[in-house]
């Protein structure tokens, strides 16, 4: 059976997230929904990461085994065109190995978080910022994120129910920038916790708000504790940038 790669932009307002779910809609559901609509049985549709509740992607990754050879670019139109109106687009697809995998493959996660930071509230970006109305520091936040840069055992920052086996992750990149009334934090690694970005974003508020020095990051970090973090930031504002491989 033919294997294809599957690039995927989503918004993800309304979705229960990506990870099929039978009583509610999530992304996999969609896809997998329209490709049984093709191929008049169910194909499971395998993504690189499972985002949460409201989280948006600008390039998932997925995989598919297919039943039959197809042209790239009219399987892509085929799929679009059986996932309306659900604000899912496969951008790309393309024919790959029997051995590669989307998730497992993978090498790189890269994440945005986009926080609105202005008194007004978004009108064209609602439900894709965070917005806080209280002026942030930028250049604290940047200082802070630098602490956690690196491998490290980041309980801290991991949601209770995370079922990953080790908390210990290498965090390659974390980055902040303020480009006029938008704050953007980037972060890297080969795979994340579940909530550590949106853990981390969090507590970096803190630090902008003056609430936090940046020194308290790495003191969090070394708590070793989830009573240590701060205020887990909401899904709106993050999204799935890009898959490595």
């Amino acid at each position: 059976m033919p294997r294809y790669r599957l690039t995927i932009e989503y918004d993800g307002t309304g979705f229960y997230g990506w990870q099929f779910q039978a009583d509610h809609t999530t992304v996999q559901g969609v896809l997998e929904s329209a490709m049984e609509r093709i191929h008049g049985q169910h194909i499971l549709v395998q993504g690189a990461g499972r985002t949460d509740t409201g989280v948006h992607a600008l390039e998932q990754v997925a995989h598919v085994d297919l039943p039959k050879s197809w042209d790239p670019f009219v399987l892509r139109n085929a799929i679009n065109g059986n996932v309306r109106p659900h604000p899912v687009s496969v951008l790309e697809a393309q024919e790959v190995p029997e051995d590669f995998h989307a998730r497992f493959s993978a090498t790189k996660r890269s994440y945005l978080y986009r926080i609105l930071n202005r008194r007004a509230a978004p009108a064209l970006d609602r439900g894709r910022v965070w917005h806080v109305p209280v002026e942030l520091d930028a250049d604290a936040m940047h200082e802070a994120a630098q602490h956690l840069v690196g491998k490290h055992d980041f309980t801290t920052f991991r949601a209770a129910d995370c079922q990953a086996q080790s908390p210990v992750k290498t965090l390659d990149r974390f980055e902040v920038a303020r480009y006029g009334e938008e704050i953007e934090i980037r972060a890297e690694a080969r795979s994340f916790l579940h909530h550590q970005v949106r853990s981390m974003v969090g507590s970096l508020k803190y630090v902008g708000e003056g609430k936090w020095p940046p020194l308290k990051m790495r003191k969090a970090l070394e708590a070793r504790n989830r009573a240590a973090c701060g205020v887990v930031a909401p899904p709106q504002g993050l999204y799935l940038v890009s898959v490595g491989y």
